[in-house]
């Protein structure tokens, strides 16, 4: 008897290894197919935003005139890419950046609608006007379509009660003992960076005291000013500066400033900004200094 329930033991044990075994390799290999769909999935993405950045290069190649709406929605689409390269293959990553890929193909949609729409209509002015008239419609036009574009693009890629920037800049000024400021491309006549953007409505937002994160990267990857930093859990974050202001439910326009480090002058080349509401990257563009 003594055998017999010995060799029932060894049976239980026996299968409870199977079963165990069987189960680890199980979620072993839903790890692994998991793994690989996020990574088609993410690649996908890039692609599609490779897609749009080509559109958007053939669009501006096609302009006489630089449209400088065309040239800015390019650069967040290539911001955007460059984090996403960077970014951690996770489900809620992937589905913040399909998200911020939807507001851009909708965006790409009205503003090449929108280009072609202004094509056709200064190929019928040009035989009744001279270039200063065509010019200033131009502008008048594309000014039109950058309120409405900003608009549209604040409703589309708010996130619940986070709030979200639009109209991303960065340039360098020349500030005179008046107080009066003259942007300019040169790195050194600049005496500061300006940086400046809008904090866009949402209903859903608290109102009163909020600070975003905003980091100003130069040509030779330094982050300027405070270059301090801050921990996110298992993410530390470098920034220039903390934007501080009350918030009213309500658009409202932002600029900082930066000095040059050390009291140099600042590099020439191409400088990257980014903004963050806590760890997340919600505007990024680029600008560059002569």
């Amino acid at each position: 008897m003594e055998s017999k329930g010995l060799k029932i033991t060894l049976g239980i044990l026996v299968a409870l290894f199977l079963g165990t075994g069987f189960y680890a390799s199980k979620l072993y290999n839903e790890k692994k197919e998991t793994e690989a769909t996020l990574i088609s999935e993410k690649q996908q993405v890039m692609d599609d935003l490779s897609s749009m950045a080509k559109e958007y290069d053939l669009a501006i190649g096609e302009n006489k005139i630089v449209n400088q709406d065309l040239v800015e929605a390019r650069e967040r689409i290539q911001g955007l890419m460059d984090s996403l390269k960077i970014s951690q293959n996770s489900v809620n990553s992937l589905f913040r950046y399909k998200k911020k890929f939807l507001a851009l193909q909708e965006e790409m949609d009205y503003l090449l609608a929108e280009n072609d729409r202004l094509k056709v209509e200064n190929e019928l002015l040009a035989t009744s006007l001279d270039s200063t008239q065509i010019q200033l419609a131009e502008r008048v036009m594309f000014t039109d379509s950058l309120l409405v574009q900003n608009t549209e693009l604040a409703t589309v890629v708010e996130d619940a009660s986070a709030l979200q920037t639009v109209g991303l800049k960065g340039l360098g000024v020349i500030e005179r003992n008046s107080g009066r400021q003259i942007p300019t491309e040169r790195a050194r006549r600049s005496d500061k960076i300006k940086i400046c953007f809008t904090v866009a409505k949402n209903n859903l937002a608290q109102a009163g005291d909020k600070e975003l994160y905003v980091q100003v990267i130069d040509p030779k990857n330094n982050v300027l000013g405070a270059n301090d930093q801050i921990q996110f859990e298992d993410q530390v974050l470098n920034f220039s500066l903390i934007s501080r202001f009350n918030y009213e439910k309500k658009n409202l326009d932002i600029c900082e400033y930066l000095t040059p480090n050390d009291d140099a002058d600042f590099e020439s080349g191409r400088y990257t900004v980014n903004v963050f509401n806590d760890k997340e990257l919600i505007s990024t563009s680029e600008f560059t200094l002569k």
